[in-house]
């Protein structure tokens, strides 16, 4: 099966410093269960590297490891002299994931590779382990793209509860198809904040214009250096997060509720086309993160924001609309998330499950006849989409569907289900570089 493996920089110049990093990052994700994002964001030592180029490494590093432990850890143990034998201590098998995903998916010269990792078993006091990280990596070394050809990829790097609940939801064909869509990198996707303005950004940021109105740049790179944004012309935002806010018709002067709004992407959608959006999170500190992104912006005027639990929560004024990004497992955006397919199980779904339940009947009695509900998750999983929406239906009979139509999604019908929905999976729009999995559902109150 084919596939596109990660690519990076030369190595950095000191060839330790940016590998000991990348190895207590993802000792901190996969043991301590802390979330990539978080653990780059507080470890001193990233912060500390001394170039962008070694911080590009590193992030390469575990993302990629991430990625593909499934695939990293069949190699190991094919490698290894007595596979059945779990390998002890978990930091020396997370030495040996980083060599292998240097050695394979990424371009580092073998020896580099193998050397490094040496060093740093012996540098983490496992000095006596030197000659199996040597025997086992120099092994894959010179067997691991052959034995690659061989691995069945999607099953191999999908965490077993992913592929269970996806072979249930759907069907193993979709399951394969979705497993290879998360083997490549999320690219980069903008909103505008003034359509009109398209074709310049378009031509400006030389991106591509997808069906549904989102630029996808063709190129990487350090947000905060391209045109645009510290003059608040657009902000990040995936494609099919992008379409949950467009559902709502006309808002003009109109007040939406947004809430579960951080990091603020659809309230800015919403401001930006003249809502006035109240928006909440359960996070203070999320807040003050949103409240800047607002305001680089430029939309502080139509927002008010507020700490505040969404399922409790009542509006002192009449709402027109509401928006439910609700809480899930984020099942849809592993390719951007590698991390959160080992960290997570089939009871965070079910935690899940219950707060989505809680938050739609709040949703509920905040609207008033003709008011409309855009319920919607960045999960693939069916029990937090078609069958949540199906349970609330049940029990709301003044709700009912107003079903989503092709022309308001670009013309992608495959994005629309029988019933008006929108299901997206990963490997949807896949010749264009893929897409978040995404379920969105526009109802309203009769």
């Amino acid at each position: 099966m084919n596939e596109n493996p990660a690519q990076s920089n030369e190595p950095e110049t000191d060839p330790m410093e940016a590998r000991n990093v990348a190895l207590q990052i993802l000792s901190t994700v996969l043991d301590k269960h802390i979330m990539l994002d978080t653990a780059l964001e507080t470890s001193n030592g990233f912060m500390d590297l001394p170039t962008p180029r070694d911080r590009a490494f590193t992030r390469m590093i575990v993302t990629t490891a991430l990625r593909r432990l499934g695939q990293i850890d069949d190699l190991i143990r094919k490698a290894s002299s007595n596979p059945g034998k779990e390998i002890s201590p978990p930091l020396l098998k997370h030495i040996l994931r980083i060599g292998v995903t240097q050695i394979i998916f990424m371009d580092v010269p073998d020896h580099a590779a193998v050397n490094t990792s040496v060093i740093m078993a012996e540098q983490n006091n496992l000095a006596k382990t030197k000659g199996f990280v040597n025997a086992v990596l120099r092994k894959i070394a010179s067997h691991g793209k052959e034995w690659t050809t061989r691995q069945d990829i999607p099953r191999l790097n999908t965490p077993e509860w992913i592929l269970r609940l996806i072979v249930n939801d759907y069907d193993l064909g979709t399951a394969v198809e979705i497993g290879q869509a998360h083997m490549s990198e999320a690219p980069l996707d903008l909103t505008l904040k003034n359509h009109e303005q398209t074709a310049h950004w378009k031509a400006h940021l030389d991106a591509t214009e997808l069906p549904t109105g989102t630029l996808r740049l063709k190129k990487g790179g350090r947000i905060e250096d391209l045109d645009g944004y510290t003059s608040g012309s657009w902000w990040v935002q995936d494609a099919a997060a992008a379409l949950p806010a467009t559902l709502f018709g006309n808002v003009c002067d109109k007040t939406i509720a947004d809430l579960c709004a951080a990091p603020g992407g659809k309230t800015a959608q919403l401001a930006s086309r003249g809502a006035n959006v109240i928006a909440l999170d359960r996070s203070a500190r999320r807040l003050v993160r949103f409240r800047e992104n607002i305001e680089r912006l430029g939309l502080e005027k139509n927002v008010r924001t507020e700490a505040a639990d969404a399922s409790v929560w009542s509006p002192s004024v009449n709402i027109d609309g509401v928006l439910l990004d609700a809480p899930c497992t984020a099942s849809g955006t592993l390719r951007k998330h590698p991390d959160m397919g080992w960290l997570k199980g089939e009871k965070d779904l079910s935690t899940m499950v219950a707060t989505q339940g809680k938050l739609l009947n709040n949703a509920a009695n905040m609207l008033g006849s003709g008011g409309i509900l855009v319920y919607c998750t960045c999960s693939i999983f069916k029990d937090e989409g078609e069958r949540q929406v199906k349970k609330f239906l049940n029990t709301h009979a003044e709700f009912s569907r107003k079903p989503i139509t092709p022309d308001e999604v670009g013309g992608l019908t495959e994005f629309i289900d029988e019933r008006g929905d929108l299901r997206i999976l990963p490997h949807h729009l896949q010749g264009l570089g893929g897409i978040d999995g995404f379920f969105i559902s526009r109802l309203i109150k009769r």
